[in-house]
């Protein structure tokens, strides 16, 4: 299982205010981190609870980030981006955990689980963060900057969800595909190798950049507004 994370320029108006320095992007960095660490350590502790020992094996079922941190996707990448691209950008991926799926009977439901969990921990951590901004945040007094800091959050989530169910390998979408068409081993193998070349055409396709935007606009959009109804309730 990998996790990619690609964002730029799509929510200005939520991410701008809180990408003016470099402490702030520091801040968004870490995010990243830990939000691509959950992600990864879902898709572990699923493939751990079916019955699956590689994980395990491997030290990924964890929460610590150090074990889900790939040293150029994950550190070398995203600082560099975040520091030297003009404007607001995000690139990064965290190493992939790997399963055996050794229950040939349950194979493809246990990789369709396995699967699933990573990206439903980023809807789980946006929910989450949505609820304690809405119960402890008030913006009305003073708490704007971290309040941008909630909406980041949310919307780096919202990114790893969306951009995860792409059916492009190495994106969790892929394996989706792959069950719903009974795609071989050998074929998605092949696929595979061509997965990132795949995925550099799609990001530069106008279109797909607009729909892409207009996802996870949708997404925080929706954890955003929850948040002010919490808050609005508990005023």
């Amino acid at each position: 299982m990998n996790t990619l994370a690609v964002l730029e320029g799509l929510q200005p108006h939520l991410l701008a205010a809180f990408t003016d320095g470099w402490p702030d992007k520091l801040i968004l960095f870490f995010g990243l981190v830990a939000s691509l660490s959950v992600h990864e350590w879902a898709h572990a502790i699923t493939a751990d609870k079916l019955e699956d020992p590689l994980p395990r094996a491997e030290g990924r079922v964890t929460l610590n980030p150090l074990v889900h941190i790939d040293p150029i996707g994950t550190v070398l990448i995203p600082l560099t981006v975040l520091f030297f691209s003009p404007g607001f950008s995000v690139f990064g991926w965290g190493k992939p955990v790997r399963v055996s799926l050794p229950n040939e009977k349950t194979r493809v439901r246990d990789d369709l689980l396995i699967t699933a969990a990573g990206p439903f921990s980023n809807l789980c951590i946006a929910l989450l963060t949505a609820c304690i901004g809405g119960l402890f945040l008030d913006l009305d007094n003073g708490n704007v900057h971290i309040g941008k800091l909630v909406e980041t959050i949310i919307t780096l989530n919202c990114l790893l969800f969306v951009f995860n169910l792409i059916p492009v390998p190495p994106l969790d979408g892929s394996h989706f595909l792959k069950h719903a068409v009974r795609m071989k081993d050998e074929t998605y193998a092949k696929l595979s190798s061509y997965g990132f070349l795949i995925l550099l055409v799609l990001i530069n396709l106008p279109a797909f950049r607009q729909t892409f935007g207009k996802a996870i606009f949708f997404c925080s959009g929706f954890f955003i507004d929850l948040q002010a109804s919490i808050g609005e309730l508990v005023a």
